[in-house]
């Protein structure tokens, strides 16, 4: 039946997914593999939609997303960041996901180029490569703290180069990025005419500064794609509900493409989405408090394990430890950990080629099986 399949989808990898044959191997295992928050979504927002819903908003909106929820983030822009935008800058998409996907659908033609910092999110080549892309690579080393080198990024620039993809703080390396390293992105973007896609849905677990949004530089607008959700910054994963940040004509241009995808994004979830905005601030002190906690518990563990080493965590909940005194490959010791210490972890590898020599540890999970994890990995000998 392979015939019948296009031929770009017959040799897919996949992305990252829950290996649930290998989580019913052994009655103990730990999943440190998935990016999903381990928190239920606050009650408080679930009541704001269950609610809504009550009262009617279980129906198709406005294609480009109900006008309240789309106030609501232009609001919250203006006071966390002095940034002001207006509703024609914004779409509400059905995750960052889709977002992503609509945006390098909206933006390239058949052979275009974008540029991704490796290790990067995994999703990312294959959207570029869904709408017709080329994903081009620039390493990042765990040895110069993932810093983004501006030699490296313009010898990668060619004539087909359309977009640069930066993801603040980032997944999986949980490299946080400030101001001088956005001025330097955005400059070489303005020296070649190129777009930056902003993808920022980590904004709140910037452990070492403030967030600066690429799109509050003077004139942005018109050189930058911005993409948040409310996944990961408010426990709200399985709700799937995101927006984009663009010019105009790139917004338009998406909803086109969206009307022939979903239409509009769900109701219910939008209005979970302005409750939780209102509550932004207390939900970064009651939730993502705990995920900083446990990310620098495990920075320490790491530290103390003789065949791992990692720099210090900039943000998100990811730790990204280097296993190359193992002697292993990434996936190779992946395999190690899961057999020995019935752990699932990623390995570097699948988040492109300088990821190699890395595994990828979520930790949205409790201290006590953080704890559990690495009391399981000290007893690993190479």
């Amino acid at each position: 039946m392979k015939n019948y399949i296009a031929k770009r989808f017959q040799n897919i990898s996949g992305g990252l997914s829950l290996d649930t044959e290998a989580l019913s191997r052994y009655s103990d295992v730990i999943d440190m593999s998935i990016g999903d928050t381990d928190f239920i979504t606050d009650s408080r927002i679930i009541d704001a939609a269950f609610s809504d819903a009550r009262l009617g908003y279980t129906k198709y909106g406005d294609p480009k997303g109900d006008p309240e929820l789309i106030d609501a983030v232009i609001k919250a822009y203006k006071e966390d960041f002095s940034i002001d935008i207006s509703r024609e800058n914004l779409f509400v998409t059905a995750s960052s996901c889709m977002g992503m996907g609509l945006t390098m659908m909206a933006l390239l033609d058949p052979g275009d180029e974008v540029i991704v910092f490796s290790p990067y999110f995994t999703m990312y080549r294959s959207q570029i490569e869904l709408a017709g892309g080329v994903c081009v690579e620039v390493p990042t080393y765990g040895s110069e703290g993932y810093a983004i080198n501006g030699d490296r990024l313009r010898a990668a620039i060619t004539p087909k180069t359309k977009a640069i993809i930066f993801n603040n703080p980032c997944n999986p390396t949980g490299a946080a990025y400030g101001i001088d390293t956005l001025k330097l992105l955005y400059n070489i973007a303005e020296e070649h005419d190129l777009l930056i896609v902003a993808d920022e849905i980590y904004t709140r677990y910037m452990f070492n500064g403030p967030f600066v949004p690429v799109c509050s530089f003077p004139g942005a607008m018109k050189r930058t794609v911005t993409l948040n959700s409310f996944s990961k910054n408010f426990m709200m994963t399985g709700w799937r509900i995101g927006y984009i940040i663009a010019s105009p004509d790139i917004v338009n241009t998406v909803m086109h493409v969206n009307n022939s995808l979903v239409y509009s994004a769900p109701a219910p979830s939008q209005r979970a989405a302005i409750k939780a905005l209102e509550l932004r601030k207390d939900i970064q002190d009651k939730y993502i408090s705990r995920y900083k906690e446990r990310v620098f518990y495990a920075y320490e563990r790491i530290k103390n394990i003789p065949y791992l080493s990692m720099g210090q965590p900039g943000g998100t909940f990811y730790v990204f430890p280097n296993i190359e005194k193992t002697g292993l490959s990434s996936k190779e010791f992946c395999g190690v950990l899961f057999e020995k210490c019935h752990i699932l972890a990623t390995p570097g590898s699948s988040f492109g080629a300088s990821g190699e020599g890395y595994i990828r540890l979520v930790c949205a999970c409790s201290l006590d099986t953080i704890k559990e994890v690495f009391d399981r990995m000290e007893k690993l000998k190479f």
